[in-house]
This record gives structure tokens, C-alpha cells and sequence, in this order.
């Protein structure tokens, strides 16, 4: 399904920003740059929102990926956002989101080999 597709790309942008954002930035300059930790949040936001749009088909034929992972989280900043602890964020961007992004990447390819151009 071509929507799956274009999900799938915009949950590898968000994942990829996200990383970026993080990769050399301790938990202190993390928490002290306002903007930085606004750019991951929003990230986060797109990274849940793209995979709770995804198609059940899709999610079922793809089990070990923890889709619900970056849907509760996105739920969490959206309608919880005065209590979001910058600690869980700061090592989810580091620990969990590389995963995630490495999954998405596998799906991808599964679902939508190159064409051996």
C-alpha cells in the first residue's frame, strides 16, 4: 500500500532527525537547550503519529516491531506535555529511537525492495 509507504519514510526522517539531534549531546546539554529538546519532542510527535496511521495489515505482518511503542509516546508529549520528564525523552532518543529506526529500515526493505536499478 502506497500510504504505508510514505509513512514508513516519514517515521525514517523523524527517527533519523532524532538521532542526529542527540548523537553528541550529553543528558545536560540536552536539557539545557530549549531547542534541541523541542526539535526531538516534535520528532517524537511525527514518529507516533506516521505509526499509528499505519496500516493493520502492515503492523500484524511485521509482529517484532513495537509499533506501539512510538504511538504511546507521541500520546504521552501531545496530551501530556507539562509532565514529560526530559530524562526519559533524552534516553529514549538515544537507546530506543535507533531501534526503532533500524526496524523501520528492514520493513522497508521488505515491503518495498529497490528495484535492482
Amino acid at each position: 500500500m502506497q500510504r504505508d509507504r510514505v509513512l514508513l519514510d516519514d517515521m525514517r526522517a523523524a527517527a533519523t532527525r532524532i538521532v542526529a539531534l542527540v548523537e553528541e549531546l550529553s543528558f545536560k546539554d540536552f536539557a539545557d537547550q530549549d531547542t534541541q529538546r523541542e526539535a526531538v519532542l516534535w520528532n517524537l510527535t511525527i514518529l507516533g503519529e506516521a505509526a499509528s496511521q499505519l496500516s493493520v495489515e502492515l503492523r500484524e505482518k511485521h509482529p517484532k516491531v513495537r509499533w506501539r511503542d512510538p504511538i504511546d509516546l507521541r500520546n504521552r508529549v501531545v496530551h501530556g506535555y507539562s509532565t514529560v520528564d526530559v530524562e526519559i525523552v533524552y534516553q529514549t532518543a538515544i537507546t530506543h529511537v535507533p531501534r526503532i529506526l533500524d526496524d523501520i529500515q528492514v520493513v522497508i526493505a521488505a515491503e518495498y525492495p529497490p528495484d535492482g536499478d
